[in-house]
């Protein structure tokens, strides 16, 4: 029964500092990913340009499915 005893304090002993060695490591990272303010409002103005860019393509797909039914079996066989 002592054997058990020590082999759970051990891994209790050893899973405590894991843990707090895994706390401390995602702390620094999250201070490392902080970004500037110009670094943000760049990436907020590319994700709108994205997003207007995404629906500029799908406003152009609905218009090709109802203009050229078969448009993308036609792209498909020229690849």
């Amino acid at each position: 029964m002592d054997f058990f005893t020590f082999a759970i304090s051990l891994i209790s002993i050893i899973g405590g500092f894991i843990t707090l060695w895994m706390f401390i490591l995602y702390q620094r990272r999250e201070k490392k990913v902080k970004l500037s303010t110009d670094t943000e409002y760049d990436i907020r103005e590319l994700s709108a340009m994205a997003k207007s860019l995404s629906n500029r393509i799908d406003t152009l797909e609905s218009i090709l499915d109802s203009e050229v039914p078969d448009w993308r079996e036609q792209h498909e066989r020229q690849e």
